[in-house]
């Protein structure tokens, strides 16, 4: 099939290779990790929402990153969860079905990077600029940086997946458990080198600039706390800029991951697997490290689950 002129708009989905012993064990846990990353990042959004003492710059930042999780799980687990109920024979999906899906999830990857950056910002003007935190870092500028991560992004993503499906298809199947835009211009016979050379100029262009931000802002925060005998500001940098350091790490991780293992067909099982995982643990991990490590956040969960249990004290 994958040699002929595909003229229908059905795909055929690899897929994980899950054994009959195991993908119900599978499919439970990932099941049980969507949940769980719908219910803390959505409850963590309206949390964020509900308290006005926390419509601060950073916390807004944070809901900016909640919903993105919540948007990129769901654009991946319940497709994956799904295929894990049938047999490869049926795991089929549209073509323009897959277009979206490859749009929606480098929309998710790239948009992680973005806002990351924008706080890190946030982190920088914090610590370095604290006087004029509040002069720089208004609601009116958040929501500035936030739109315009989002709208460069989508800009970019656009033209990535766009060239992939202005090629014409000699093959329908795709080596992945979900659709991205190494398998739409895969399905091609033609020439993908303007797709390479975009791809690597797209991935340059991001990665360089979110790690060359970051690494800029966490060197120009260290000065400031060595420099600094101020041990307030100083655990108070700790506190923020080693929550954000992780979750960053973390993604860069992940994605570096799945780079590497695209070089290896031999080792496509690990890619899938690795793929998933990283649309997955980090959606997951963001919601438990910002609420577990922000004093603000954490206290308000501890007040809230206090409130509920005094009230229901109160009824009986």
């Amino acid at each position: 099939m994958e040699n002929q002129t595909f003229g229908e708009d059905i795909l055929i989905l690899e897929g994980l290779k899950v054994t009959p012993q195991s993908f119900i064990p599978a499919f439970i846990l990932l099941l049980l990790i969507y949940i769980f990353i719908m219910v803390s990042n959505i409850g963590l959004v309206v949390l964020i929402t509900m308290e006005r003492s926390l419509h601060q710059p950073m916390y807004l930042l944070l809901c900016n990153m909640s919903i993105n999780d919540v948007f990129g799980a769901t654009i991946i687990i319940p497709h994956v969860l799904r295929d894990l109920l049938i047999s490869n024979l049926e795991r089929h999906i549209h073509y323009i079905d897959c277009a979206i899906q490859a749009f929606c999830v480098h929309l998710h990857a790239s948009a992680s990077h973005t806002v990351l950056m924008i706080m890190a910002f946030d982190r920088y003007v914090a610590i370095c600029n604290p006087l004029r935190y509040a002069t720089i870092m208004t609601s009116r500028m958040v929501v500035k940086l936030s739109v315009s991560a989002w709208m460069v992004v989508l800009l970019m993503v656009s033209i990535l997946v766009g060239l992939s499906v202005c090629l014409s298809r000699c093959r329908a199947v795709i080596f992945n458990p979900f659709c991205d835009n190494a398998s739409l211009f895969k399905l091609s016979c033609e020439s993908v080198l303007i797709n390479n050379i975009y791809g690597l100029s797209f991935t340059v262009v991001l990665l360089g600039s979110s790690i060359g931000s970051v690494t800029l802002t966490y060197l120009k925060i260290a000065a400031v706390c060595v420099l600094s005998k101020n041990k307030v500001l100083n655990s108070r940098a700790l506190q923020t800029c080693a929550t954000h350091l992780a979750v960053y790490i973390i993604l860069l991780v992940s994605g570096f991951i799945i780079v590497i293992l695209h070089r290896f067909p031999q080792l496509s099982d690990h890619r899938k697997v690795a793929a998933v995982l990283g649309h997955v643990a980090l959606p997951a991990l963001n919601a438990v490290i910002y609420g577990l490590q922000i004093k603000e956040v954490r206290q308000r969960i501890i007040a809230l689950f206090h409130k509920n249990k005094v009230g229901k004290m109160d009824v009986k």
